[in-house]
């Protein structure tokens, strides 16, 4: 029999532990890349997670801000309605107060008219009583003079019916006779 070669047994012996060491280097690698794997997808999941809480957050301000803003602006609706509604009423009252204004200018235009008619009417009186009260002591030019600085224009107030219930002449018709009995 044959020797065996120690140079093909050393080669073999070789091999063998070549083919033995290279399954011990692939474990320990294939392991570590394995961890490396399970770490970056417990990272990536990490991150997705606390991605979907910042989201979340977000989506959740949102709404509290929509929903402040929505009650902001149905306040802002509602207080607009209500101001329109006093501009209205305003609006309204304004108009009764300025038909108040006009009726009262024209009250008041009546009152100054009938005021100034009362202060002729005041006047003439005065000059009839004077007018009068010379005549009736016959002092007649002291009278046409009294007649003619009353002008033509005053025995037009003076009241053409008499107040009295004595049948008397009213103060107009006295005038007339006195002015007539004097021309």
């Amino acid at each position: 029999m044959s020797k065996p070669d120690p140079e093909k047994q050393e080669r073999s012996r070789l091999q063998h532990e070549a083919e033995h060491e290279k399954p011990t280097k692939r474990n320990p690698v294939l392991f570590y890349l394995m961890i490396l794997f399970a770490a970056a997808f417990l990272l990536l999941l990490m991150s997705f997670l606390m991605q979907r809480r910042a989201n979340q957050e977000a989506i959740d301000n949102l709404q509290e801000t929509s929903n402040s803003a929505t009650q902001s602006l149905q306040n802002t609706i509602a207080q607009n309605e209500t101001l329109t509604k006093q501009v209205e009423d305003l609006q309204s009252a304004v108009s009764e107060n300025q038909q108040t204004i006009r009726d009262q200018e024209d009250r008041l235009e009546e009152l100054e008219q009938e005021n100034e008619e009362l202060t002729k009417s005041t006047q003439a009186m005065d000059w009839f009583w004077q007018i009068n009260e010379a005549y009736v002591r016959g002092r007649y030019t002291q009278a046409r003079t009294l007649i003619e600085d009353m002008g033509e224009e005053l025995p037009e107030y003076l009241p053409k019916e008499s107040i009295t219930d004595n049948d008397r002449f009213s103060p107009y018709d006295r005038y007339q006779e006195i002015y007539e009995a004097l021309y």
